[in-house]
């Protein structure tokens, strides 16, 4: 059966189009004059392919041995950060999912409240201190380890569950701890595979914290390496391998920000399938 190409239709799929364009021109663009010759760059004769193609200032970048380090600490933040906000996400919102649980509401509607109104920079910033995590590991993990947005989205999930298979595990034996990890986790992979990778995301690109928390410049994460190339423009040649090649400071900054954003990027396709199933389902059950 054939389907009918209302205007409708059309409209939606051109405004698709004109978004999937203006979301990766700049990509593509920004890769074109970072394998652009420094002449072409000059010129402003670049558009969406290369021209004079060479590989100096991904050789800067890659030479530099902040970029390797600080790609070491933003995977070992995402590596340790994802799980433990998956586990107190996913815990918080399975006991909220209780509505016999005493003061369920009440928690319910603090918790809520915390997505319009926070304590500020410097309240945040003097908890994290007497807690003694400034400048250390955990300072990019404990401050932002759970989202409430998130921790909504999964409570309406784990809400749409039915009630049946709890029962069924208490006649087996299961305590409520035993439910979550045996029957409530194992039924939720599209919606924990989402949370997570928003989670991933948010700590890979998070620089805020490390702003904030940190003074080492061992352990900051890639994107503060980013920002300081990009806000400084320039980074030292000496120590690059490149010799006494120059590197405009447009190719380089556009090369560190394509190497800083191709791993996450290519994390997406192995969870695509559960991206959409998972966040549809935790935001309009309940």
């Amino acid at each position: 059966m054939k389907r009918k190409w209302s205007a409708g239709r059309f409209l939606i799929i051109l405004f698709l189009l004109a978004v999937t364009v203006v979301t990766i021109y700049p990509f593509l663009y920004m890769l074109s004059v970072s394998l652009s010759s420094d002449v072409y760059v000059i010129k402003n004769e670049i558009n969406l392919l290369p021209k004079g193609v060479n590989f100096k200032a991904y050789e800067v970048v890659l030479n530099d041995p902040r970029i390797w380090t600080a790609y070491r600490n933003t995977m070992l933040y995402v590596l340790a950060g994802t799980p433990l906000s998956l586990l107190i996400t996913a815990a918080g919102a399975y006991a909220l999912s209780k509505k016999d649980m005493i003061f369920n509401r009440s928690f319910t509607l603090l918790i809520v409240f915390t997505m319009f109104f926070n304590g500020g920079m410097i309240p945040t910033f003097l908890v994290v201190k007497n807690l003694g995590l400034v400048d250390s590991f955990w300072s990019m993990i404990v401050p932002a380890a759970i989202s409430t947005w998130n921790l909504i989205i999964l409570r309406t999930f784990f809400l749409g569950l039915p009630r049946e298979l709890e029962e069924s595990g208490k006649i087996d034996g299961l305590n409520d701890i035993g439910i979550f990890f045996r029957i409530t986790l194992p039924l939720s992979t599209a919606s924990l595979a989402t949370i997570g990778l928003f989670y991933a995301v948010g700590i890979w690109n998070n620089f805020y914290s490390a702003l904030l928390y940190l003074r080492n410049d061992q352990l900051f994460p890639l994107q503060v390496v980013l920002r300081n190339i990009v806000m400084a423009s320039q980074m030292v040649n000496g120590a690059s391998g490149v010799g006494d090649n120059l590197v405009l400071d447009e190719p380089l900054k556009y090369a560190t920000i394509i190497v800083s954003t191709v791993p996450i990027l290519l994390v997406y396709p192995f969870l695509q399938k559960y991206f959409v199933k998972g966040a549809l389902i935790g935001s309009v059950k309940g």
